[in-house]
């Protein structure tokens, strides 16, 4: 078989190895940690292109998908189509089914020519529909340090050094299997985050009806994604972006933590809140701000910022609310003070991003006190209110990657 070294020393991929898993130490959120296991493992074996799968119950759940190839033909800043949440059977009849069920490597040099005594076979219609030709497939059961199978890692189209599509070889075998194993420790950590997080989202839930995870769960990808777009009109560094992206996908589902200090009378009136009601309402701010209060670290003080600045306007409008650091003062069941009230860019990008993400969700879904509005008119309230309720730059991104945002509704209803 064709060595697959891509010109680098077995030495230098173990160097990449190490410093991968150090980057997978430093993720806390699920999905990011995923989206970057894929990233770390191409750049291991010098893969075009590759998915991440994740066990839902008797389904495989593609997370992420990359290709470098199809990648190119787009415009910088541009990403694939969104393909999160496409559920596949754990069955013997896929590759990746197949790999998950045994928990087994699979290794094809041409996925075209499959013997046909094998059990799985290969499902041409992604490549029927994108032009992309697969050829060879690695495919890597994740394993949970107690042999919980996590997902699986498969990588598409190993390169040599003329970028020639060859087989993957035995050493890359090796690198992405002992890869794969440091990758399910790092996501056994971020699993006790994210557990942590359901929790006290379902907590929230039962408190407050309207409140529900996939509320939360969209307003975090669209958090993610506004994030992303902006990060590179903004000419961000990578590694600075790497960094908030990881911990807003995180504070994103806490922005309405606390709710759950908000007394029931008012929390789940069926009708319209009073002056007065509303006011008190406001104070779930607050409350989720004295939640993260003793911040130990940049991920609790962006939870902080969210929870306590994701209502206040970018102009200063009194509309919007609390004032700068109100939760110091705050007495839970009061209304919430509104002097000092931030704008423009003293309120935190993470707040701002949430801001519209929130408003956006909340517009295109249905209430108790509300119908849903189209996709389209909750995006033209959002672009109406640029200047006013929103920070402009922020709307410009949402708007840039209006697709991808209609994609996400459709993929996470």
């Amino acid at each position: 078989m064709k060595n697959n070294s891509y010109s680098t020393s077995r030495e230098e991929k173990l160097q990449r190895i190490i410093e991968s898993e150090r980057l997978l130490n430093e993720i806390k959120d699920v999905d990011v940690l995923l989206e970057q296991i894929l990233s770390e493992a191409r750049l291991i074996v010098h893969a075009d292109a590759g998915s991440i799968y994740v066990v839902e119950g008797n389904d495989l759940v593609i997370k992420y998908a990359q290709n470098d190839t199809q990648q190119k033909k787009l415009n910088p800043g541009e990403k694939l189509p969104y393909t999160s949440n496409r559920h596949y059977p754990i069955s013997e009849q896929s590759i990746s089914g197949y790999c998950a069920k045994n928990m087994v490597l699979v290794n094809i040099a041409d996925v075209y020519t499959i013997p046909q005594n094998c059990p799985y076979t290969f499902f041409r219609k992604n490549d029927d529909d994108t032009g992309y030709k697969t050829v060879s497939m690695l495919s890597i059961p994740i394993k949970s340090v107690s042999g919980k199978l996590r997902g699986v890692l498969q990588l598409i189209n190993a390169l040599d050094s003329a970028g020639n599509i060859i087989a993957f070889d035995s050493d890359a075998e090796l690198f992405a299997t002992h890869f794969a194993s440091s990758a399910a420790q790092a996501l056994d950590r971020s699993y006790l985050t994210l557990n942590a997080l359901k929790r006290m989202t379902l907590m929230a839930q039962y408190r407050d009806p309207k409140e529900t995870f996939e509320h939360v769960e969209r307003v975090s990808a669209f958090s993610l994604e506004i994030y992303d777009r902006w990060a590179v009109d903004h000419n961000i560094p990578e590694s600075t972006a790497k960094k908030f992206r990881d911990n807003l996908k995180i504070a994103a589902k806490c922005h309405d933590f606390g709710k759950v200090g908000v007394e029931d009378r008012i929390l789940k009136k069926a009708g319209f809140l009073t002056n007065d009601e509303r006011e008190i309402m406001k104070g779930h701010t607050c409350i989720g701000a004295k939640l993260f209060a003793d911040a130990e670290n940049d991920l609790d003080e962006m939870c902080l910022e969210v929870t306590l600045y994701h209502h206040v306007w970018w102009n200063g409008n009194e509309q919007g609310y609390p004032g700068k650091d109100a939760y110091r003062s705050y007495e839970v069941g009061m209304p919430v003070s509104k002097t000092d009230r931030l704008q423009g860019l003293e309120i935190p990008l993470s707040a701002r991003i949430v801001a519209v993400a929130d408003v956006f969700d909340a517009l295109s879904h249905k209430r108790v006190y509300k119908t849903a509005w189209t996709i389209e008119e909750a995006i033209n309230e959002i672009k109406k209110s640029s200047g006013t309720q929103f920070d402009p730059e922020v709307v410009t991104a949402f708007l840039e990657i209006k697709e991808r945002i209609i994609l996400i509704c459709e993929a996470l209803g």
